[in-house]
This record gives C-alpha cells, sequence and structure tokens, in this order.
C-alpha cells in the first residue's frame, strides 16, 4: 500500500466526521439558503487567505534532505496567489458586503483550524502542513462541483458567484494527482506520521467549521 492510500485509509472516520455535517447534506439537497452560502464563502475566504503564508513557512522550515519538497511549495504558491479575492468576488456577486468580510473575524471554528497548522509547522514538523492539503484538497474533490451546481441552481446566482467552488473542483483534480506522487516519495515515518496526524485533527477542526454555519429554516 502507497503512503498515500494509507493516508487516507487512516483518516477515514475522521473525514466522515466532515462529510456528515448537517449543512452538507442541506446543499446537496438543495436546501441551502443564501445566508448559509455567504457564510461558507465568509469562512473559506479567512482560511483561504492563509494558504500562500503557510505555504512559505512550511517551506522556510523545512530541512535539506526535503529541498525536493520545497521545489513543490514554489509550485504550489504559484497555483494559489490571490484565490482569497476569487472568494471575496464571489461574495459580492452575491450582494454581500466583501469588504466587510474582509476587514472581519472568522468564526472560531476557522481561526483554531489556521492556528493549528501554523503551530504543528512551527513547533513540530513542517511536514504536518500537508496534512492540511490533503483535507482541503480532497474535500474539494468530493463535493465542489457538485456542490456548486446544486446551490446555484436552488438560489438562482450568477457564475460569478461561484469561482472559488467551481474552479477549486476541476483545479483540484489536477493538484490532487500532484499532491499523491510528492506523499508517496516521503520516505521518513516521522514526517509520515506528522502528515497523517495533522490531516486526522484538521478533518475534526474543518467539520466544526462547516458545523458553525447556519442551517436554513
Amino acid at each position: 500500500m502507497s503512503f498515500y492510500e494509507s493516508l487516507l485509509e487512516q483518516t477515514s472516520a475522521e473525514r466522515n466526521y466532515l462529510l456528515s455535517a448537517p449543512i452538507i447534506a442541506q446543499a446537496m439537497a438543495g436546501t441551502v439558503s443564501l445566508n448559509s452560502y455567504v457564510a461558507f464563502l465568509t469562512e473559506a475566504y479567512h482560511h483561504v487567505k492563509h494558504t500562500v503564508p503557510l505555504l512559505m513557512t512550511c517551506g522556510g522550515r523545512l530541512p535539506e534532505r526535503l529541498e525536493w519538497l520545497r521545489d513543490a511549495i514554489a509550485e504550489y504558491i504559484d497555483e494559489e496567489k490571490g484565490h482569497q479575492e476569487w472568494v471575496l468576488n464571489d461574495i459580492a456577486a452575491c450582494g454581500a458586503d466583501k469588504e466587510a468580510v474582509r476587514n472581519g473575524l472568522p468564526h472560531m471554528s476557522t481561526e483554531l483550524m489556521v492556528s493549528y497548522v501554523y503551530d504543528r509547522i512551527a513547533r513540530h514538523n513542517p511536514v504536518s502542513f500537508f496534512g492540511m492539503v490533503n483535507v482541503l484538497e480532497g474535500t474539494s474533490i468530493a463535493l465542489a462541483t457538485q456542490v456548486a451546481g446544486v446551490i446555484q441552481d436552488k438560489l438562482q446566482l450568477p457564475n460569478k458567484a461561484f469561482s472559488y467552488l467551481s474552479s477549486h473542483g476541476s483545479l483540484d483534480l489536477e493538484h490532487i494527482e500532484f499532491f499523491k506522487k510528492l506523499m508517496n516519495q516521503l520516505d521518513n515515518d516521522d514526517d509520515k506520521a506528522a502528515v497523517v496526524h495533522t490531516a486526522k485533527v484538521v478533518y475534526r477542526l474543518y467539520g466544526d467549521v462547516f458545523r458553525s454555519l447556519p442551517l436554513s429554516a
């Protein structure tokens, strides 16, 4: 079994916790409200804006033996720059105040998730960051494109309100293949354990982010 396959197997319970969030069931059923969608985008902004800073922090702390992984991080940075602005533009297309979101604070669940990953990079093992990558990209593939279509049909919003969700569903199909390759190149047991542990915790924390979103009546 490859390490990537093992990672999926070891984190299945935590992944199920995330996917069982009630808001996801509402989104898939087409009963989600505009308020819920804007709340989702708001929390997305508050973690997506940290993607590049987290990548840079991780890359700066990697040991020389993982220089190949630092090169991959440079590719990730080029891919991820500016995505938080996509989210803000989607919020504006929904009729909400994107500047209020930009200048606002995240829900505590989002703040804890982001803070946890910074802490893992700084105090434990910088490779831990890829546990978060596994969660966010895996969730995007499982949900993003399909949910975007259902929500758009329900709420009758324009295409420009779904640039973040729609792009990440298709974009992350490419990313996940790149991610698999990287994970299967890891040959240090401590690095592998750091990825698994972080993925487990981030699945729980991201699940709590979804559980913090308002449900439709």
